[in-house]
């Protein structure tokens, strides 16, 4: 081998072998959020990357109760979005968020049965009917205790027996960890029916179930607060995220998702 064979093979191994200049990692901001934000809040994630070049938005999905456990468990988060103050004052109370905790949007709930329909469930008063295969959230997920609510509300209602709650109750055959589980075994035909929220009949589940309505007299209403965590390793990033959610353009994005935006006439939420 000549002596410029030699000089070569070692540029070229030296070049192989040299340390190329890594990309700084950008910078992220991790939301842990309800389930039933999942479309809504990816949309958004979308917009704030486009805004901040360089940042990007990391969710965590699931029930709300199970991101408070996880963040108890010291989970890493910028962002907590829940579905109901209850599991928001749980990490409140355990010290994990220390500011404002003001509801960003609401949400009511629907009673599902899939497309085909085989229990043939055309009104409320048919998830009576002995043999219906009900399927809720469990009662520590938002939307299971909202359901609850609504059954109790129904049966305290005049057009309704009295008995009415625990009549549906009887019929329940699964208990779901968050509102996608619900979806999910109503539209795949595993269960007659479901309570849900209305912003998770998305246009592609729309194609699989059907919706009743709930009067609004017995309806609850869904509210659902946001905060920054004391624990953020992005806190500037998590409180801009968190206006981009509040500001007017977030909230015309959470109502084409079937939620109800917050106006500016409305309380903001919990100090």
């Amino acid at each position: 081998m000549t002596t410029l064979a030699r000089v070569m093979i070692a540029l070229v191994g030296s070049a192989v072998l040299a340390p190329t200049p890594s990309e700084p990692a950008p910078d992220a901001v991790t939301v842990f959020a309800a389930a039933s934000l999942t479309d809504s809040f990816r949309e958004l994630g979308r917009i704030f990357e486009q805004e901040h070049p360089g940042t990007s938005v990391r969710f965590s999905f699931a029930g709300s109760q199970q991101l408070a456990l996880q963040m108890e468990q010291g989970a890493p988060a910028d962002v907590f979005a829940s579905a109901d103050q209850r599991w928001m004052d749980e990490v409140k109370d355990k010290g994990l968020v220390t500011g404002a905790t003001p509801v960003f949007v609401r949400n009511r709930l629907v009673v599902i049965v899939p497309r085909i329909n085989p229990a043939r469930i055309s009104k409320l008063e048919d998830l009576v009917r002995h043999g219906t295969k009900l399927v809720l959230a469990a009662d520590q997920v938002p939307v299971g205790k909202y359901s609850r609510e609504v059954l109790k509300k129904l049966a305290a209602s005049p057009t309704f027996p009295p008995d009415y709650d625990r009549r549906v109750l009887a019929n329940v055959v699964s208990q779901e960890e968050n509102v996608k589980g619900v979806v999910s075994k109503v539209q795949l035909g595993e269960a007659d029916a479901g309570i849900v929220y209305r912003s998770d009949v998305t246009p592609a589940v729309a194609r699989y179930i059907s919706e009743l309505e709930i009067p609004a007299a017995s309806n609850v209403t869904a509210e659902y607060p946001i905060a920054v965590l004391k624990s953020a390793r992005n806190a500037d990033g998590g409180r801009r995220f968190v206006q981009l959610v509040r500001s007017a353009a977030g909230q015309r994005i959470l109502k084409v998702h079937r939620f109800i935006p917050v106006t500016a006439s409305e309380p903001a939420g919990h100090p």
